[in-house]
């Protein structure tokens, strides 16, 4: 029995299916509750089903999951589960408001659940330089760099968000974009919503390109209702764009109906492009233009990387991943 299996027994995809299992909050009561059931008769074991989650492990992988909305990090930890689940080692799955402290929950953890090592899926630096040197167990931080803090028993995989936001930037300027609004995270308070909004200003600049950042920016969570409300205020402020650029792909999916809502199409009037390359953009109309990046590579290189610190003693590393633009239906190059 696999999660596939689960997944055709009942109905509700791999991902909503791996929710339920790791006692994620964005899973209906209903479908938790059949899941849950069809594991139980099934015999079904997954490393962090929900017993398993109630239980100490002295061989456990904890994994630190930095926002309850963010879809990039459920298809992370779908991968990650893939890559364990022939293991020995049973993973701890615990999921954050992304306004929360990340390394200080997981110091709690540690002493409540003492894993082999954790992995971090997105994170602040500043959260790291005060709580993370109470932590002693090989650690990898996802999605961000963690090279600069130079934590003996901390590595990280990531893809270069200044570089991939800029060229997503350069794109939309190529097109012949220049009315450009950006959509993001909290700047002060996310390290991937800073380096991908100072990508964007940095091609801006470059090009010469007249950016207001109080009038054409809005730091929100990443959320399709964030992004849809962002939007909204955008528009009713008067200013007019030809595109608009999200740091992930929820918040573009929110930016879309958005402006739909207001009688504008997309791409005919209004370009849009996201971050982040969910499948779920694959199947949107229109099809969403995005900077891609690889879920199972970033799975995989982390959990090898953190294996090989936790059985072979290895040393920390810091590794980037290529990103793709994707250059698809939400955009449009102006005549």
């Amino acid at each position: 029995m696999t999660i596939k299996d689960l997944s055709a027994q009942t109905g509700y995809s791999v991902g909503t299916i791996s929710r339920a299992l790791n006692n994620h909050p964005n899973v209906s009561r209903k479908a938790r509750e059949k899941i849950l059931q069809a594991a139980e008769e099934s015999g079904f074991q997954l490393n962090a089903n929900a017993k398993q989650l109630r239980q100490q492990h002295g061989n456990s992988i904890l994994v630190v999951v930095k926002g309850t909305s963010n879809e990039l990090f459920a298809e992370l930890v779908e991968a990650i589960q893939t890559r364990f689940a022939p293991l020995k080692y049973p993973l701890i799955v615990d999921y954050q408001d992304e306004d929360t402290n990340e390394v200080a929950r997981a110091v709690q953890l540690c002493a409540e659940k003492k894993p082999l090592g954790i992995m971090f899926l997105g994170g602040n630096q500043r959260n790291f330089k005060t709580h993370f040197p109470k932590i002693d167990v090989p650690c990898v931080l996802v999605t961000n760099s963690a090279a600069e803090l130079e934590f003996p028993n901390l590595s990280s995989v990531y893809t270069d968000d200044l570089q991939a936001s800029g060229d997503a930037m350069e794109t939309l300027i190529s097109m012949g974009h220049r009315q450009i609004a950006i959509i993001g995270g909290k700047y002060d308070g996310s390290d991937t919503s800073r380096l991908r909004f100072n990508g964007c200003l940095e091609t801006l600049d470059r090009h010469g390109v007249a950016f207001d950042r109080e009038k054409d920016y809005i730091g929100v969570r990443f959320s399709y209702h964030d992004g849809y409300e962002a939007t909204r205020h955008l528009l009713r402020s008067g200013r007019k764009y030809t595109a608009v650029f999200a740091v992930a792909d929820v918040i573009a999916i929110g930016a879309i109906r958005a402006l739909r809502d207001f009688g504008l199409r997309v791409p005919e009037d209004v370009s849009v492009m996201g971050y982040d390359g969910l499948t779920l953009g694959d199947y949107l109309v229109p099809q969403l233009s995005t900077v891609n990046q690889p879920v199972d590579l970033l799975a995989e290189r982390s959990a090898d990387i953190l294996l090989d610190c936790i059985e072979k003693n290895g040393q920390s590393r810091h590794e980037t991943v290529p990103y793709t633009i994707y250059k698809r239906e939400s955009t449009r190059t102006l005549e």
